[in-house]
This record gives structure tokens, C-alpha cells and sequence, in this order.
């Protein structure tokens, strides 16, 4: 009896109590409810960085761009050092060349530089006359005559060709006796100066040798030699001109010979024909 009792007072609720509890319960759903109903998602935190993917393709070249607009100029920079001397170049001309004849021959030696301009015949003054030239020429083969020209001329210096004149026991030349001398007008483009040198055949240091032979001139003892030439270099193995072999004289031609009047002797023989040499430099 007394355990009914209890059971019954302690499930036994108020009214009152019980109409609370139901408010209660039903206020706590709604709340339930309306919470659910006005929650708003949102994004997470950003995560790791990954690792790099592969290299992608090479895109397409783009097109040129336009050139920039120059710069402006720098300042000079210090000289540099002197570099080593470079190799020497080969000689210049020397003043433009010179020209020169080769007595007695019919073409220019085989000289480096050395070129023909003409040969021809070598002429000068009757070596009985008093009037005409000193020198001797060399005349070319053909010549040329102005229209002007006339054919009566009393008063004229008359011109005659050169011979060789061989006396006595002088054999090296002999043969050459009362032949006529030819002659070669030579250039030479690489040097300037000429020189011919008397009683020498061989050409100073620093000199190129264009060609050696005989001093020649006109005969000294003879009664009948008043004119007078310069003193000629005849080449040593000379020509002569075919077809005018003949005793007409003109321009002589001999061998020269020192005295010993005011020449040392030795070393000169007054014997001896003279020799000489032509050279350029």
C-alpha cells in the first residue's frame, strides 16, 4: 500500500505543471527548427600550393618590333697600346723614274724595272766640222716630218751616223771596224736616278747595274778632228746595223785612254781603253 503510494505521488504531475512542459517542449523545437533554417554555408581555407605541372608548348614567334631610336655616342675611351711594327712594303717609285740609252745596242738590258721606249741609230756631228752638236743621239727608225717642212735649207747642221773606229791590235773589237752604231732609249720606272760612271764596270752599293762597256769619244791626235762629242758609254758586246757597213765616217766612235798628266798611273795604264757602267738607283 505505501509503495503504490509513492509511485503514484511521483507520476502524478500538476496540471499546471504539465501545461508548462508542454510550452517548454514546444518552444525548444521551434528554436530547433528556426536555428537549422537560418544557418548560411561557406567556404573552406585555401590549401597547399601544389607542385609546378610540365612545361607547356613554345608559342608562336611574335612579329618584330620597331627598331629603338639610337643611342647617344659614348665618350672616348683611352688610346690603346702601340701595337707591334708591321713588315716592311715594298719600295715605291722614287721620283717618278728616269730614262737613259744604250749606246751601241738594239734592246734594253734584262733589268727588273727596266722597259724599251725605241731603238734606233745613233747620230751625231761630222768629226771634221766645227759647227753641229756636242753629243750624240739616238734616232728613231722612222721619223716624223711637220708639214711644214721644206726641202731647201742652205743654212743647216747637218747630222751623220756613228762608227765604230777600231785600231790596231784591239782584236775584242775588230771586227766591228767602220760598222754604224745602233742604240736604245731605256726606262726605268722603279728608280730615279741615273748615273754613268767612267773607268768602272761595276756599280756602287745600293745602285742597280743596267749595263757595262767602253768609254768612248772622238779621235784626239788628228789633224782633222775639230768637232767634239761627250764622253759616250758604249755598251761592252755592242751591235751594229745591218746593210751600212761603209768608210763614211761621221760620228767616231774610238776607245778612250788616260794619260798620266795629272792621273795617277798606277792605278791607271795609260795603255788601256776604259771601261764604264751605267746604273740607276
Amino acid at each position: 500500500m505505501l509503495i503504490l503510494l509513492l509511485v503514484t505521488l511521483e507520476f502524478t504531475v500538476p496540471a499546471a505543471n504539465a501545461k508548462s512542459l508542454s510550452l517548454e517542449t514546444s518552444r525548444n523545437r521551434r528554436q530547433s527548427s528556426d536555428t537549422q533554417t537560418c544557418t548560411t554555408p561557406r567556404d573552406g581555407r585555401d590549401g597547399l600550393t601544389g607542385p609546378p605541372g610540365p612545361q607547356g608548348l613554345a608559342g608562336m614567334p611574335g612579329t618584330p618590333g620597331t627598331p629603338g631610336r639610337d643611342g647617344q655616342p659614348g665618350t672616348k675611351g683611352e688610346n690603346g697600346q702601340e701595337g707591334p711594327t708591321g713588315a716592311q712594303g715594298p719600295s715605291g717609285l722614287n721620283g717618278g723614274g728616269v730614262t737613259y740609252v744604250r749606246w751601241g745596242k738594239t734592246r734594253c738590258p734584262n733589268v727588273t724595272g727596266t722597259e724599251k721606249v725605241y731603238d734606233g741609230y745613233t747620230a751625231g756631228t761630222h768629226y771634221h766640222h766645227s759647227g753641229g752638236g756636242a753629243n750624240v743621239i739616238c734616232l728613231p727608225k722612222v721619223p716624223q716630218y711637220h708639214a711644214e717642212a721644206s726641202t731647201d735649207n742652205p743654212g743647216k747642221a747637218e747630222l751623220y751616223g756613228a762608227e765604230y773606229q777600231i785600231w790596231g791590235n784591239q782584236q775584242y773589237l775588230r771586227e766591228h771596224h767602220d760598222h754604224n752604231a745602233p742604240c736604245a732609249v731605256c726606262e726605268v720606272s722603279t728608280r730615279s736616278k741615273h748615273l754613268m760612271i767612267p773607268a768602272l764596270y761595276d756599280c756602287p752599293d745600293g745602285w742597280t747595274e743596267e749595263y757595262d762597256g767602253w768609254l768612248v769619244a772622238e779621235r784626239t791626235n788628228h789633224e782633222q778632228h775639230k768637232g767634239r762629242i761627250t764622253y759616250t758609254c758604249l755598251d761592252k758586246n755592242p751591235d751594229v746595223i745591218p746593210g751600212l757597213y761603209a768608210d763614211t765616217n761621221g760620228v767616231l766612235f774610238q776607245h778612250v785612254e788616260a794619260t798620266c798628266n795629272g792621273i795617277p798611273c798606277p792605278p791607271y795604264d795609260n795603255r788601256k781603253e776604259l771601261s764604264c757602267v751605267v746604273c740607276t738607283k
